[in-house]
């Protein structure tokens, strides 16, 4: 999945449907569930003291700020339309990189959104450090930005592929 400036997101079919099940089970069965906990704990007495109730509502706020999240994702979302294979640095876009100018210390990552994990490649923000550093360049460009501990760190780009899930 990546975002775009535009505020559109770019997932694929499957992420899609991750994310559209974990919110039908949020606003469906969730919500009756959690219903349920608040009311026993609330038929408990004292709302005060009341631990379960409190976590009960904690846990309520919670997955609704995730619910909230989902639907704004999904409301936004193209599926199944990948960038063009233009060589290009873009959201969805697999970039390999070269750290300092040291081919042997290389770096493969998509440039994208963390909310559907990849579990066999690394994602980065296009809003961070690194990804607005190369957002835009080309096979071949240099990039300077800054780590963390304030330092710069340079890289060139030796690979960019789209993004094939």
């Amino acid at each position: 999945m990546t975002q775009t400036s535009e505020n559109v997101t770019w997932l694929t079919q499957s992420g899609y449907d991750q994310l559209k099940a974990e919110l039908d089970h949020l606003t469906g069965p969730w919500r009756i569930e959690i219903a349920q906990k608040i009311e026993a704990a609330r038929e408990e007495g004292d709302l005060k003291e009341n631990a379960g109730y409190h976590a009960a509502k904690e846990e309520q706020g919670k997955y609704e700020l995730r619910i909230r999240q989902l639907t704004q994702i999904l409301e936004r979302a193209k599926v199944g339309e990948a960038p063009a294979d233009s060589g290009v640095v873009a959201p969805g876009m697999v970039v390999t990189v070269a750290f300092d100018g040291d081919e042997d210390d290389t770096m493969k990552f998509l440039l994208g959104s963390r909310e559907v994990g990849e579990d066999d490649l690394d994602i980065y923000s296009p809003q961070s450090p690194l990804g607005r550093a190369i957002d835009g360049r080309t096979i071949g460009d240099e990039a300077t930005y800054e780590l963390p501990n304030g330092k710069q760190a340079m890289v060139r780009i030796i690979e960019v592929k789209p993004y094939s899930g």
